[in-house]
């Protein structure tokens, strides 16, 4: 196989992919003063590593056990231990496989052609798997070139789902795998599934007469979610677009109750670090922020906030946390932790000022909250530890922690709750059989979020995992809210 380089059509084209963020970013300093940096390309949570050999999948000639080669990881012959992933991930989306069985036998996704690009784990593979028996053609990318997990990739190869991705992916081959995606003789995607954006805004640019023909987008993150309410405001979007962040299911759970988990994970995997008594600060006081506070104060650390909007600010008051200037606390810092969506939320000024031994990690979608890119200079060294954990020393011997080059930490650096990814994969699918499903009309060209009524759904498959059950309304007691007894059970401006 060829080792070819993506080619922008213009110049302008290339400045406008510049504008935004990606989580692709460049090829580390690191990566070229040690080759240790390409040690470990397996997941944190898989079974077999591939350290030894370096050859990019991209140079490889890799064909199924069917003889299909319309993929590109980093060796399929490990596709054994990724179905063994799979199936343990299996056991806790209940949900997602309740919604498979439910709706096989209908496949209301028969037609649908489905360009996916997300985080290539177990979990999505379930997902990927569900869409798959409901009807859909799936090709699949990463959106991260950290998290996939190598084997889990082998193992959708191998049952003949195109899948291109693979752990320690470039810059180059990040835009490469999604180019393929897309890209392919004789399959033009009708969906997308995209966690970040990078995937739409790729299409957009580059296949500018595939994207007017898609039938709907499904986007889950927030910098995903905020392009395309720049491309809505700008009136160049011209499909419907489904905004999962925002749905009440994925927000609590994927962002409040998994980061409230994996912070943890991601940190004690990386550094060893004990919290008790150590100076945190969070950057940011959303869904996610939350999370990480709740976990670090849980342990012992000393917790304070860095907030821009007042309502979140007050909340990390009420909730016992000390809102700062990050400028005002920088010194004091054990630890920092970027959870906003935006960009240069740490600066090099700050970094300069930072302790010996600072760790400084991101748990926001993209990569552009930490400025990595002002530490890639001559006079500070990049000393790789372990796999996502570099030290950046400075001339007077000071070093900084950094964690997966400033990339989400969890899925980088650990592993998600299956059960959380179970809430979000639900709510993708039954996502992308509305838009692809809806009659002309209902949806126009704009953003629109989960029905209420589909986000109650997704929770009430999750609550047998709890043996709960819920309370029926009385048709008194229905009339007297004024609420259909099976719902939706609150109004659209109801703030959960």
């Amino acid at each position: 196989m060829a080792h070819t380089t993506i080619q922008f059509a213009n110049a302008e084209d290339k400045q406008e992919f510049s504008k935004y963020p990606t989580k692709a970013g460049r090829r580390s300093l690191s990566r070229s003063i040690s080759q240790s940096s390409t040690d470990s390309y397996s997941s944190a949570a898989s079974y077999t590593d591939s350290s030894d050999d370096e050859t990019s999948p991209r140079d490889k000639a890799q064909v199924n056990t069917q003889g299909g080669s319309d993929f590109c990881v980093k060796n399929v012959k490990q596709a054994e231990f990724g179905r063994r992933e799979i199936e343990i991930a299996e056991q806790d989306m209940s949900a997602l496989i309740s919604l498979r069985k439910r709706a096989q036998g209908e496949k209301p996704l028969a037609g649908a052609k489905v360009v996916g690009c997300t985080h290539i784990t177990a979990q999505t593979a379930v997902l990927i798997e569900t869409l798959v028996a409901l009807g859909a053609q799936c090709r699949w990318t990463a959106c991260n070139i950290y998290s996939t997990q190598n084997e889990v990739a082998a193992a959708l190869a191998e049952t003949g789902v195109p899948v291109f991705a693979w752990k320690g992916e470039s810059e180059d081959d990040f835009w490469w795998c999604i180019d393929r995606c897309v890209n392919t003789e004789g399959w033009q995607a009708n969906m997308i599934l995209d966690d970040g954006g990078d995937l739409t805004h790729w299409v957009y640019k580059k296949y500018p007469n595939v994207f007017k023909k898609v039938r709907g987008i499904v986007e889950e993150s927030v910098t995903g979610v905020h392009r395309l309410y720049q491309l809505s405001k700008a009136s160049k979007l011209c499909v419907p677009a489904m905004n999962v962040n925002d749905s009440v299911t994925k927000q609590k759970f994927d962002n409040l109750y998994c980061c409230r988990e994996s912070i943890l994970d991601g940190l004690k995997r990386t550094t060893d670090i004990m919290f008790g008594g150590k100076q945190v600060v969070v950057c940011g006081y959303g869904e996610v922020g939350k999370g990480c506070c709740t976990a670090l104060k849980a342990l012992g650390a000393i917790v304070c906030i860095t907030e821009i909007d007042p309502i979140c600010a007050l909340q990390a008051c009420m909730d016992g946390f000390r809102v700062v200037k990050l400028s005002e606390v920088i010194r004091q810092m054990d630890v920092v932790i970027t959870c906003t969506g935006n960009k240069n939320v740490v600066t090099r000024e700050q970094l300069d000022r930072m302790k010996n031994g600072c760790v400084v990690c991101n748990m926001g979608h993209s990569n552009t909250e930490i400025d990595v890119a002002s530490l890639r200079s001559q006079e500070l060294t990049w000393e790789r530890v372990r796999s996502q954990v570099d030290h950046i020393i400075w001339p007077d011997g000071k070093r900084v922690v950094l964690l997966a080059e400033g990339r989400l930490l969890n899925l980088s650096c650990s592993t998600v709750p299956t059960f959380v990814l179970s809430i979000t994969a639900t709510t993708q699918a039954l996502a992308l059989i509305e838009l692809f499903n809806a009659p002309e009309g209902r949806y126009k060209q704009d953003v629109y979020l989960l029905p209420k009524k589909m986000d109650e759904y997704v929770a009430s498959l999750h609550l047998p995992n709890f043996d709960a059950h819920l309370t029926e309304l009385s048709d008194e007691q229905a009339k007297y809210m004024g609420l259909n007894k099976n719902g939706p059970f609150k109004p659209n401006y109801y703030r959960y």
